[in-house]
């Protein structure tokens, strides 16, 4: 039954790559390197830690901009982030990182060329945009784009929405000039990257890469941390409102934490009983993404556990992204 709920999905995508690819509609190129991070299928593939990770790459040496659609906030059109923001200004993720990182730019706009010649308007300086969730975003034509899959989860086993989880046909994933496969076993060995190099097929004008998640040995709060090892022979509660739950709850679990799971979904905007039925709690951890909309909410025993992307071959990753930029710039 949902293969054909699933036709008029694919006609509209695909007509409308179609008219992209030939030129019909046109693509927007900028004088200064736009690096686009994305994904085929719905969410949870790791954007956000794999922003933060370029982030960190690039904005010591770079003026880095973060533009982001802002998806879930109550206010519309370009807005760049500043001590008045929260996460209903300028959307979850954007606040984690105008939280977390001092020295670069974040705004959103859901009309991303509006958006970057915004940017280049009111910062002279500007040298880098990274794009956040923008692989389907066609009006701009990135210098570089990074599309993401997940290693449980590859695109290339999965079908177009609602029959399955991807947003266009698997056959666009060619417009990829990197494909990161993320939330591998940290030891995930070399028989196991071939096999997944034979299902995605790509051609020989991309490179893979494979990517885990670190989970942090201390958990934060407003103003203090202390590792969460403390927590071992405490009971805590843990609140999600992000695509993909497992692979936390995996990791504490066989870490031997002892918690009960409150779970939302993706992007959740909490009300006044979500509040209350968190807020009961004595001890909560959260993520960080739903640590900027809580914190403000609940004021004590909140704690969030911060993740890490870890890409194999670091060295040849960074050298690539890094040619680019000197390239282009």
């Amino acid at each position: 039954m949902f293969w054909i709920l699933s036709i008029p999905f694919l006609l509209v995508t695909s007509i409308r790559n179609f008219l992209y690819n030939i030129g019909v509609i046109k693509s927007h190129q900028f004088n200064i390197p736009i690096i686009s991070i994305g994904n085929l299928d719905l969410g949870g593939s790791g954007k956000t830690p794999s922003i933060e990770y370029l982030v960190r790459l690039l904005s010591n040496n770079y003026k880095v901009a973060v533009l982001s659609r802002g998806y879930g906030r109550k206010s519309t059109g370009f807005i760049l982030a500043d001590y008045n923001s929260d996460a209903g200004t300028i959307g979850d993720e954007s606040m984690q990182y105008y939280k977390k990182f001092k020295n670069i730019i974040v705004s959103v706009d859901s009309n991303r060329v509006r958006g970057i010649n915004k940017l280049i308007k009111l910062n002279s300086k500007l040298e880098i945009v990274l794009l956040d969730d923008a692989y389907q975003h066609r009006k701009v034509k990135p210098g570089m784009s990074i599309l993401l899959t997940k290693f449980n989860d590859l695109y290339s086993d999965d079908n177009i929405f609602p029959l399955g989880n991807l947003r266009e046909s698997k056959r666009n994933a060619n417009r990829a000039d990197i494909i990161i496969v993320t939330k591998c076993n940290s030891d995930i060995n070399e028989d196991q990257k071939k096999q997944v190099i034979q299902k995605l097929n790509i051609s020989d004008n991309q490179k893979i890469y494979f990517s885990s998640i670190k989970y942090s040995k201390m958990v934060y709060d407003k103003e203090s941390s202390k590792p969460l090892s403390e927590f071992k022979n405490i009971k805590f509660t843990l609140v999600t409102g992000i695509a993909d739950s497992s692979h936390l709850i995996n990791y504490l679990n066989d870490s031997g934490y002892n918690f009960n799971h409150i779970l939302f979904k993706d992007h959740h905007n909490f009300s006044d009983s979500d509040i209350i039925k968190i807020d009961r709690n004595n001890l909560i951890i959260t993520t960080e993404k739903d640590y900027v909309k809580l914190f403000t909410k609940i004021t004590s025993s909140l704690y969030y556990l911060p993740i890490e992307f870890v890409i194999n071959n670091e060295v040849d990753f960074n050298k690539q992204i890094l040619d680019y930029i000197q390239e282009n710039s």
